[in-house]
């Protein structure tokens, strides 16, 4: 059931060389993503510190994202598999701190994907409107 008049706030942090091209390229077809997402641009998605991750809860979003070059295709050879392994790790601490899972979300996508980038972040915000806000300690 999606919560009427609820818009989650959702982080997204994307990676400069894939994720965010991506974000570009979907601009320039005119393929628009959802306004309540705010995009941060990282160089590299091996360079998201989890303490990112947590402070974007800490300050209200509802949901985050990781999006990442696909595994082979690092600009930086492998930052993308460090994020692989912080996304397994933090997943783990926000199940202990009763965040549910599916309000973290880490994909791959690259420059060309323009499509994808769109509808990851309209299918994430459609799951966190089914889930509700984030609730407030």
């Amino acid at each position: 059931m999606i919560n009427k008049g609820f818009e989650p706030k959702i982080v997204a942090f994307l990676c400069n060389w894939c994720s965010y091209a991506a974000a570009d390229k979907a601009g320039a077809a005119q393929n628009t993503y959802p306004p309540n997402v705010n995009v941060i641009r990282v160089m590299c998605s091996g360079r998201v510190d989890p303490q990112f991750v947590m402070k974007a809860f800490k300050d209200g979003a509802d949901g985050v994202i990781i999006l990442a070059c696909h595994l082979g295709d690092c600009h930086y050879k492998e930052g993308n598999y460090r994020a692989v392994q912080r996304y397994r790790m933090l997943t783990r601490l926000l199940d202990e701190l009763g965040i549910e899972k599916e309000r973290f979300l880490f994909d791959f996508v690259s420059a060309g994907e323009g499509d994808k980038f769109v509808n990851v972040l309209k299918d994430m915000g459609e799951k966190i409107k089914k889930i509700g806000p984030l609730p407030k300690t």
